[in-house]
C-alpha cells in the first residue's frame, strides 16, 4: 500500500525545492523501495498538472499516472500537499518582487518556492485510484496519504489488494500504518490464499520483512464474525488469528467446526489448514479460572451405506 506515496509525491517534487525530495517516503509491504527516492518521477494526466500556489498544492487532472520506479499511481485526479518547515520566510511567488507580503497583524505571508525549505504533509488520489507494482495492485476510489502520521488509506467501492498468491477485499477501508507495518481490512474484509480464506469485520495484517527478502503478510488478527475455511472445512468463532507461514487458525468465543454434516461446538479451536486437522477444546489451555468450564458439544451425523441394486 505503501508505495502511493512514491509516486504521487511526483507531483510536488516537479517544481518544490531539493529539501522536500529528501523526506523519506518509501512505502513498505513490499509495494516500494527506499531507493525509488532519488529515483525520476514521471507524470502523465489529460488535461494537464495545475500548480495552486496560494493553497500550496500541485494538481494533475485527467487520467493522471505518476510513476516512480516500479511503483505507479493512477487516478482522475492526483493532489499534493506541501507546506514551509525550518520557519523559512520565502520569497512570495505571487508577486514575483522576492520579499514577503506584509498582512494586516504585521506578519508576513509567502509561498515555499525557490530555494526555500518544504515538506509534503498529505497526498490524495481521487477517481478510479489503482496503485501497481511489478508484485501488488491496490484498487479504490480515493486514497489518501497522511505523512505525519505514515498512514495510507483507501476508500470507494470495490475495495481490493492483489498478490501473487493472496487477495484483500474489504467494504469499509484498507489502511497501511507504516510506523507499526500493519495493515488493516475494515468492513466485511476477506483476505484469501491458495483456497483458504479468512474473513471477518476487521482483518489486521503484520507484515515481516525477512533479510534480503520481499516483504510478506505473516500473520492476520480477525475480529468479528470471523470464517475460517479451506477446502473441507469450516470453522467459526468471535476471533482469531491466522498464521499464514503454518498455514494454522486459532480461534476464539462461540467456535464452531464444521465438515461435511458434522459439527463441533466449544469456545477455543485450532484449525490447521494446510494438513485439515482441527481440534476444539471447552477454553484456550492457558486460561486461568475457578469457574466451571462448558463442555464440548459435538454432532456427528454418520453415512448411510448406499442402497443395494435391485435385481
Amino acid at each position: 500500500m505503501k508505495a502511493a506515496v512514491g509516486g504521487l509525491a511526483a507531483l510536488l517534487l516537479l517544481a518544490a525545492p531539493a529539501a522536500a525530495a529528501t523526506q523519506n517516503l518509501g512505502l513498505g509491504l513490499g509495494l516500494g523501495d527506499q531507493q525509488d527516492n532519488n529515483r525520476p518521477i514521471d507524470i502523465h494526466a489529460d488535461n494537464g498538472i495545475e500548480w495552486q500556489q496560494n493553497n500550496r498544492v500541485y494538481i494533475a487532472r485527467g487520467n493522471a499516472r505518476a510513476t516512480r520506479g516500479q511503483v505507479t499511481v493512477f487516478a482522475d485526479t492526483l493532489r499534493a500537499y506541501y507546506r514551509p518547515v525550518g520557519g523559512a520566510t520565502p520569497a512570495n511567488v505571487s508577486t514575483g518582487s522576492g520579499s514577503s507580503q506584509p498582512k494586516k497583524d504585521g506578519s508576513t505571508s509567502s509561498d515555499p518556492v525557490g530555494g526555500s525549505s518544504t515538506e509534503i504533509y498529505r497526498l490524495e488520489a481521487d477517481g478510479h485510484v489503482r496503485i501497481a507494482t511489478e508484485t501488488q495492485t491496490v484498487y479504490g476510489d480515493h486514497a489518501v496519504y497522511d505523512v505525519d502520521q505514515t498512514l495510507l488509506v483507501v476508500t470507494g467501492n470495490n475495495l481490493k489488494l492483489e498478490t501473487p498468491r493472496d487477495t484483500v477485499t474489504a467494504r469499509d477501508s484498507l489502511e497501511w500504518y507504516d510506523n507499526r507495518q500493519l495493515a488493516v481490512a475494515r468492513g466485511d474484509a476477506l483476505a484469501v490464499r491458495e483456497g483458504k480464506r479468512i474473513r471477518g469485520d476487521v482483518l489486521t495484517a503484520t507484515v515481516e520483512k525477512p533479510p534480503d527478502q520481499a516483504s510478506h503478510i505473516q500473520r492476520i488478527d480477525a475480529l468479528g464474525h470471523v470464517f475460517v475455511s479451506s477446502q473441507d472445512q469450516i470453522a467459526r468463532g468471535d476471533s482469531g488469528v491466522y498464521n499464514l507461514d503454518t498455514g494454522i487458525a486459532t480461534l476464539a468465543g462461540h467456535v464452531t467446526l464444521t465438515r461435511a454434516d458434522n459439527e463441533l461446538r466449544g469456545e477455543y479451536g485450532v484449525v490447521d489448514l494446510n494438513n485439515n486437522v482441527s481440534r476444539l477444546l471447552a477454553a484456550p489451555p492457558n486460561a486461568q479460572t475457578t469457574a466451571a468450564r462448558p463442555r464440548v458439544q459435538g454432532l456427528l451425523i454418520p453415512r448411510g451405506k448406499p442402497a443395494a441394486p435391485t435385481q
